[in-house]
Protein backbone atom coordinates (compact mmCIF):
# COMPACT_ATOMS: atom_id res chain seq x y z
CA UNK A 1 0.00 0.00 0.00
CA UNK A 2 1.06 3.37 -0.86
CA UNK A 3 1.89 6.28 1.50
CA UNK A 4 0.25 9.70 1.27
CA UNK A 5 1.51 12.76 2.63
CA UNK A 6 -1.48 15.03 4.30
CA UNK A 7 -1.41 18.46 5.45
CA UNK A 8 -4.04 20.49 6.65
CA UNK A 9 -4.48 24.15 5.70
CA UNK A 10 -5.98 25.55 8.56
CA UNK A 11 -3.72 24.48 11.43
CA UNK A 12 -0.81 23.02 9.78
CA UNK A 13 -0.33 19.66 11.05
CA UNK A 14 1.28 16.98 8.79
CA UNK A 15 0.36 13.68 8.74
CA UNK A 16 1.88 10.29 6.40
CA UNK A 17 -1.57 7.79 6.20
CA UNK A 18 -0.93 4.19 4.43
CA UNK A 19 -3.73 3.83 2.44
CA UNK A 20 -5.30 1.81 -0.15
CA UNK A 21 -5.37 3.43 -3.39
CA UNK A 22 -8.73 2.82 -4.33
CA UNK A 23 -9.38 4.89 -0.93
CA UNK A 24 -11.25 7.99 -0.95
CA UNK A 25 -8.93 10.64 0.00
CA UNK A 26 -8.94 12.29 3.59
CA UNK A 27 -10.47 15.78 3.96
CA UNK A 28 -11.29 16.01 7.95
CA UNK A 29 -7.82 17.18 9.50
CA UNK A 30 -7.07 14.49 12.43
CA UNK A 31 -5.75 17.54 14.85
CA UNK A 32 -8.44 20.43 14.31
CA UNK A 33 -11.40 18.50 12.64
CA UNK A 34 -11.50 20.73 10.07
CA UNK A 35 -12.18 20.20 6.21
CA UNK A 36 -9.31 21.26 4.85
CA UNK A 37 -7.31 18.34 5.25
CA UNK A 38 -5.66 17.65 1.43
CA UNK A 39 -2.57 15.27 0.12
CA UNK A 40 0.71 16.86 -0.59
CA UNK A 41 2.53 15.95 -3.80
CA UNK A 42 5.50 14.48 -3.06
CA UNK A 43 8.83 12.89 -4.73
CA UNK A 44 9.25 9.02 -4.72
CA UNK A 45 11.01 7.63 -1.67
CA UNK A 46 13.45 5.09 -2.93
CA UNK A 47 17.40 5.08 -4.33
CA UNK A 48 18.99 2.77 -6.38
CA UNK A 49 22.86 1.94 -4.79
CA UNK A 50 25.31 -0.75 -5.37
CA UNK A 51 27.68 -1.62 -8.17
CA UNK A 52 25.61 -2.20 -11.83
CA UNK A 53 22.85 0.08 -10.75
CA UNK A 54 22.18 3.50 -12.85
CA UNK A 55 19.44 6.59 -12.35
CA UNK A 56 18.15 5.30 -15.95
CA UNK A 57 17.92 1.43 -15.71
CA UNK A 58 17.77 -1.64 -13.32
CA UNK A 59 20.36 -4.29 -12.46
CA UNK A 60 20.03 -7.67 -14.49
CA UNK A 61 19.93 -8.92 -17.58
CA UNK A 62 23.19 -10.53 -19.30
CA UNK A 63 26.77 -9.91 -18.01
CA UNK A 64 28.82 -8.05 -20.74
CA UNK A 65 30.78 -10.03 -22.48
CA UNK A 66 34.78 -10.03 -22.28
CA UNK A 67 36.78 -9.74 -25.10
CA UNK A 68 38.32 -12.91 -26.47
CA UNK A 69 41.79 -13.28 -28.10
CA UNK A 70 42.30 -12.97 -31.37
CA UNK A 71 42.44 -16.13 -33.02
CA UNK A 72 45.72 -17.10 -34.34
CA UNK A 73 46.49 -16.92 -38.02
CA UNK A 74 46.33 -19.54 -40.36
CA UNK A 75 49.44 -21.33 -41.67
CA UNK A 76 51.12 -20.19 -44.27
CA UNK A 77 51.24 -16.20 -43.16
CA UNK A 78 54.71 -16.52 -41.88
CA UNK A 79 53.32 -15.76 -38.73
CA UNK A 80 53.74 -19.20 -37.28
CA UNK A 81 57.71 -20.74 -36.24
CA UNK A 82 56.78 -23.31 -38.68
CA UNK A 83 56.37 -21.05 -42.23
CA UNK A 84 59.66 -19.23 -41.29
Amino acid sequence: MPIYAYKCAACGHAEDVMQKMSAAALTVCPQCGKDSFSKQLTAAGFQLKGNGYYATDFKGGSPAKKEEAAPAPACGTGACPACT
